[in-house]
């Protein structure tokens, strides 16, 4: 009987489940266990052909009439701020980034049930607990980080947290796993800033690219990543720039 290696990937396809971006449409997606020796490289590998990653699985859409999502990565040297994210960014001035190890924390679920509770109250995740948010942040065999933002110190006390950022560092960029952060600042643009910011942070560390996930046309929720130009989608056969 023939046997496979341990590290070699095997693929699985889920069954069709409602679409959380576009109505009336089902969903299908194929996916891996990323682990053992090969955990980091099949990561890159499956990243660069349009997969994400959830804890210790990678996963893409696979429906049979639907083509809709569609990988986006930004070019990190070419980005300029247009003058919508250079006011988000002056804005946001008292806030600092600070990428730590991916440990979780209880100040990070309070912010993330406040997050889904506000924004997210019908999606997939609301009944997370902070068991599942600790298993989110710590289940990667890869090389994985937090961005923490915080408003300035009060004396001797920490500024409050407003943001935070999961992320994985890839041999050609940074990508955004999962970002989430206090509804209470929705007017500062927390979101656009945490994507600016990791433009910044792939900038400084020598990396092409951030990888956004995927951006959906026809759905407002993933309409914000077509503003990060210029990007590469991924096609058919190749990753096609989009200037405008």
């Amino acid at each position: 009987m023939t046997q496979q290696p341990r590290d070699t990937p095997q693929f699985f396809l889920t069954a069709p489940t409602t679409c959380p971006y576009l109505p009336g449409r089902q969903e299908r997606k194929v996916f891996t266990h990323l682990v053992g020796k090969r955990a980091i490289q099949l990561n890159e590998i499956l990243t660069q052909g349009g997969f994400r990653r959830s804890q210790s699985i990678a996963y893409r859409p696979a429906c049979e009439t639907c083509r809709a999502c569609v990988s986006v990565r930004v070019l990190v040297d070419e980005f300029r701020p247009s003058g919508t994210f250079r006011r988000v960014l002056r804005d946001n001035s008292d806030i600092t980034g600070r990428m730590q190890p991916a440990t979780p924390t209880s100040e990070q679920y309070s912010l993330f049930r406040a997050y889904l509770d506000e924004r997210h109250a019908d999606g997939g995740m609301v009944d997370m607990s902070v068991l599942d948010y600790s298993m989110m942040v710590e289940d990667s065999h890869v090389e994985t980080r937090l961005v923490e933002y915080r408003l300035p110190p009060v004396g001797e006390r920490p500024g409050d947290l407003v943001g935070v950022s999961l992320t994985d560092i890839l041999s050609d960029g940074l990508s955004m796993v999962y970002s989430f952060y206090d509804p209470d600042y929705a007017v500062r643009s927390l979101g656009t800033l945490m994507i600016l910011d990791h433009i910044a942070r792939a900038r400084t560390l020598g990396l092409p690219y951030l990888y956004l996930g995927y951006w959906v046309e026809g759905s407002k929720k993933m309409a914000y990543k077509a503003r990060f130009l210029p990007q590469e989608r991924l096609g058919m056969l190749a990753w096609d720039r989009v200037d405008r």
